[in-house]
């Protein structure tokens, strides 16, 4: 049961209307969604589906092979029903606004001192990002923000597009991350910002790096042998 994912080519879509092919009790699989299941560091996006009158609350969502389970706050849905959903798209917006500032951050560091993350977690309010620099140097973290900051503030248009799994392996500008690409895809989708960072990424982001706002540093942290910590949030 395959779920058309629609965020992918369009993380503004607010609103659509899907078929239910699959329920067991308040979990229900749609033929495509709105809604992005957890993943990558990016929690997953709340928002409800209605029925004619009745409202049901997307609580959770999650991956599962190639489907999206969408977690309800009550039972009562059947297959092949249609449904209406609707985005909470105040919360989408911001974890969009977070996921880009934490690319072009996450790039300054690769670019500039030859460093990865190791741990990211993104939130609404707070981000979290670990970075494997020798060395826990708080002048030099806080250079990498004003960088990030000063590239966002040029005003670039995102491009997003496919590559297949061996010509993105072949770079290795690509992968900011410590660890691997998630196996078994191809093609891999790509996520652009024009002379600032480009790699493989399944989330969403925003058209244009002016929507960002500021990073704005809330705490650094040492956290061991090549294990720097930063949290920041974001400053409209």
């Amino acid at each position: 049961m395959k779920t058309k994912l629609l965020y992918l080519d369009d993380a503004y879509l607010r609103e659509c209307d899907a078929r239910i092919i699959h329920v067991d009790k308040n979990r229900i699989i749609l033929d495509k969604t709105i809604f992005y299941p957890t993943g990558g560091g990016q929690p997953h996006d709340t928002g409800i589906i209605k029925v004619n009158e009745e409202v049901y609350r997307v609580i959770d969502v999650r991956k599962e092979n190639n489907s999206v389970v969408h977690v309800l706050d009550k039972e009562g849905l059947k297959q092949e029903e249609i449904v209406h959903c609707i985005l909470d798209w105040e919360r989408r917006y911001r974890l969009m606004r977070m996921h880009t500032a934490a690319h072009i951050l996450a790039s300054v560091f690769f670019n500039e001192y030859d460093a990865k993350i190791t741990g990211n977690q993104l939130g609404l309010d707070k981000t979290r990002f670990d970075f494997n620099i020798p060395s826990f140097d708080r002048n030099q973290m806080e250079q990498a923000i004003n960088r990030a900051n000063e590239l966002m503030s040029k005003h670039v248009d995102l491009k997003i597009y496919y590559m297949s799994r061996d010509d993105v392996l072949k770079n290795p500008n690509f992968i900011k991350l410590a660890s691997k690409l998630p196996p078994n895809i191809d093609p891999l989708r790509i996520v652009e910002i024009p002379g600032i960072d480009i790699q493989a990424d399944g989330g969403t982001h925003v058209k244009n790096t002016r929507e960002i706002g500021k990073i704005v540093v809330l705490k650094m942290e040492n956290k061991g042998k090549n294990n720097r910590r930063i949290y920041f949030t974001l400053q409209s």
